[in-house]
C-alpha cells in the first residue's frame, strides 16, 4: 500500500482503494474506533469522511488548507474530539489545539482525550461568549469551526477578529438547514459567502455530499 502525501501528517493510503488516514501521535491508541494501519514502520489513524467534516472535504477534493504541523489551532464545537484528534494528529507536539465545548457531557470526552493528547487544550464553553474563554486562547494560525447554529457564520467572523492572525487561515462547516431550512443549500451557501467576503479572502467552498448532508465546508484567508 502506497503513501500519497497531501498535508502535514495526512495521506492518502492508496491500493485499490483511497483510504484517508493520518498519521497516530498516540501510537497504539484508536480514537472512535477506527482502524488503525501499520505502513513503512508507522502507525496511521483511519480517518472517516462519515465522521468527520473536514474529513469529508480532502474526499471531496480539499487540497488547499494552510494546517500544518506545530500551527496554533482555534476549534469551535469541539464535541467529543473525533475530529479534534485527527487535528492534533497533523499539528504533533509542536502544536497547540484550543477546543471550545459548550456541552459539559461532550466536553467530558475532550477532556479524556486531552489527557493523552497533551496539544489538546480543552474549554467547556459557549463559543459566542468569547469573554469567557478570551485569556486562555492565544492568536492561532488556523480556525475551524462546527457549530449548527443559526448564527454559526457571526459566532465564526467574531472569533476570527478576536484570534485568527492576520493572513491566518480557517474553515467553517455550515450546515445549512440549521440557518435556514426554507432554502435550498446552494442558496445558503452563497449568501454565507456574501457574507464572509466582507472579511476574508475566500480560498474555495466544497459541498459534502454524499459523505455529510446538507454541509459545506468554506475555506477562508483573513485579511
Amino acid at each position: 500500500m502506497e503513501l500519497k502525501k497531501i498535508i502535514d501528517n495526512v495521506f492518502w493510503a492508496e491500493d485499490k482503494n483511497r483510504l484517508l488516514v493520518t498519521k497516530n501521535l498516540v501510537v497504539g491508541e484508536s480514537v472512535y474506533g477506527e482502524r488503525l494501519l501499520k505502513l513503512g514502520g508507522q502507525e496511521y489513524r483511519e480517518w472517516m469522511p462519515t465522521r468527520s467534516k473536514l474529513s469529508a472535504a480532502f474526499y471531496k477534493g480539499l487540497r488547499t488548507i494552510d494546517l500544518k504541523e506545530g500551527s496554533k489551532v482555534l476549534y469551535l464545537g469541539a464535541s467529543s474530539g473525533t475530529t479534534v484528534s485527527h487535528v492534533s494528529d497533523i499539528v504533533m507536539n509542536k502544536g497547540e489545539i484550543y477546543a471550545i465545548e459548550i456541552s459539559e457531557e461532550m466536553g467530558a470526552n475532550l477532556i479524556l482525550l486531552a489527557e493523552k493528547r497533551k496539544n489538546i487544550f480543552p474549554l467547556i464553553a459557549d463559543a459566542r461568549k468569547i469573554e469567557s474563554y478570551s485569556k486562555f486562547v492565544p492568536k492561532c494560525d488556523f480556525i475551524y469551526q462546527d457549530v449548527a447554529q443559526r448564527d454559526q457564520v457571526e459566532i465564526f467572523i467574531r472569533n476570527s477578529n478576536q484570534f485568527l492572525k492576520n493572513g491566518g487561515h480557517g474553515g467553517i462547516a455550515i450546515k445549512t438547514k440549521s440557518i435556514d431550512v426554507s432554502k435550498p443549500n446552494r442558496v445558503v451557501v452563497e449568501q454565507t459567502l456574501a457574507v464572509l467576503r466582507k472579511h476574508f479572502t475566500i480560498i474555495g467552498s466544497i459541498d459534502l455530499y454524499p459523505y455529510q448532508r446538507d454541509h459545506a465546508l468554506i475555506i477562508v484567508r483573513k485579511k
